[in-house]
């Protein structure tokens, strides 16, 4: 039996990787420990970053399609993209 992948994104295009903010940054930046104390300053540094980005709405939306469990993506962090995808999951579900 064949696996057949369906995907919405991309995600072997290395078109919005290419114009990221972030290529040339320190990657641990993106990738804070935790949710208080120092890391809501690397927090708000990394979505900064994703601020300026011109790829900001494709490295979300890669995030949110591969289920990127950690790290800011898109200018979005682990609990704002989980509450993304509840709020898409019951848009489909309405929709259906």
């Amino acid at each position: 039996m064949a696996l057949i992948w369906n995907r919405s994104v991309e995600w072997d295009s290395e078109d919005w990787r290419g114009r990221a903010a972030c290529q040339e940054m320190e990657p641990d930046l993106f990738f804070p420990v935790g949710s208080t104390g120092p890391a809501v300053e690397q927090i708000q540094s990394a979505k900064q970053v994703c601020s300026l980005c011109e790829a900001k709405t494709e490295c979300l939306e890669f995030a949110l399609t591969s289920n990127q469990e950690s790290g800011v993506w898109g200018g979005a962090t682990e609990e704002e993209r989980r509450r993304m995808r509840r709020i898409r999951l019951a848009q489909r579900r309405q929709a259906s």
